[in-house]
């Protein structure tokens, strides 16, 4: 913790009774006997559906969750960018796809590199000069064919463009063509599992177009990935996918809960908490905590607390450095309280974190760094 006096002094917490209540705010606060049963949770769904799990870590970016995920029968992790899978290679993660394409001749060195060094490493591609950008970088590198679900935001457009870029992918000896990535990011949050189940039927029927298309030009189509927390179910029962790439199922959010509610899909634990503590009680209707802007993501719903006696107390954001959490009508908010909230969206609430404390009941266990904070690149 060199060059933070703070987290080195929090050192001297671990193993306390009691030292959960001492993590200085705001701070990323997991749990671990929730984070647990989540790993385990989602592996023995995955193992039941006859599915691969390759968790994606843009949710978490941090190399001890990866390592968890992949003790819990994970096949590898996934990663958004370059950046977040040069950190976690660093940090000993060797099984990786990055799922969002790139583009330009210095990033796929960067890809190349990866190719190079780690034991298994993919990237997605969805255009024919992304193809030939990967193939000039002079490395063998595992690549699958992005396909647009019904998104809009990136992948192949249809059959015949994934045609194209399987022809592309196999004109060069260097790349190896695994499959197709299908990934419907827009289900994810659907309320309802039979609206969601909707539209994974119809993303799939895509899907299934475009394997079709690739196979007619010789193309091999052993993966088929895609997948997140929020669609899991309607996944599986289409049949499509061989593998998976939930996220935010080890950590949850507000977001999820309010969408998922009681479905199979949104059975799991609140695991990560953003511990904020009252630093002003002076106003009649409201007090003042040291989590805002900077500690919070700002996209989807609100934050919540999850403190007994303040689960119905309203929280805004009141600034970069605050928060306005309105005063419970059942329950006395004192200056020092600690409150615990759930982040509206985990992923950028994680990337505005250096570290996740990780605590067992009320204790400190361990201080771990998310090296792929920032890493959007």
């Amino acid at each position: 913790m060199a060059g933070r006096p703070h987290l080195a002094a929090a050192e001297a917490l671990i193993g306390r009774p009691g030292s959960r209540q001492a993590i200085p705010t705001p701070a990323a606060v997991l749990d671990l006997d929730a984070l647990e049963a989540n790993l385990a949770r989602m592996a023995g769904r995955a193992r039941a559906a006859g599915l691969d799990l390759r968790p994606h870590a843009k949710s978490h970016k941090s190399s001890w969750v990866a390592k968890r995920q992949l003790e819990a029968g994970a096949v590898g992790i996934c990663c958004a960018k370059l950046a977040e899978a040069e950190a976690l290679a660093a940090a000993g993660i060797d099984t990786i796809l990055v799922t969002s394409p790139i583009a330009g001749a210095a990033n796929a060195e960067r890809a190349a590199r990866l190719a190079r060094d780690l034991a298994d490493f993919r990237i997605v591609v969805d255009h024919v000069d992304g193809v030939g950008e990967l193939a000039a970088a002079g490395a063998p590198i595992q690549v699958l064919i992005d396909v647009d679900v019904g998104l809009g935001r990136t992948g192949v457009a249809g059959p015949d463009h994934a045609a194209d870029v399987a022809r592309a992918i196999l004109r060069h000896p260097d790349l190896r063509l695994l499959g197709v990535q299908g990934y419907g990011g827009h289900w994810q949050h659907m309320a309802g599992a039979d609206a969601r189940a909707g539209a994974v039927a119809d993303g799939m029927a895509r899907l299934t177009n475009a394997i079709a298309a690739v196979r007619e030009v010789g193309g091999t189509v052993e993966v088929v990935t895609g997948g997140g927390t929020g669609t899991f179910e309607a996944d599986a029962a289409q049949g499509v996918l061989t593998e998976v790439q939930p996220g935010s199922y080890a950590f949850m959010d507000r977001e999820y809960r309010d969408a998922l509610g009681a479905d199979p899909d949104g059975a799991f634990r609140q695991a990560l908490f953003v511990a904020a503590t009252v630093i002003s009680a002076n106003h009649p209707q409201w007090v003042t905590v040291d989590a805002g802007l900077k500690a919070l993501s700002t996209d989807g719903p609100l934050p919540v607390p999850a403190t007994p006696g303040f689960e119905t107390a309203a929280f805004r954001f009141f600034g970069d450095e605050h928060g306005l959490l309105m005063r419970p009508q059942a329950h006395a908010a004192h200056r020092g309280d600690r409150i615990d909230l759930v982040p509206g969206h985990i992923d950028p609430t994680i990337d505005r974190h250096e570290v996740l404390w990780l605590v067992r009941g009320d204790v400190l266990e361990a201080i771990i760094p998310v090296e792929g904070r920032g890493a959007s690149q």
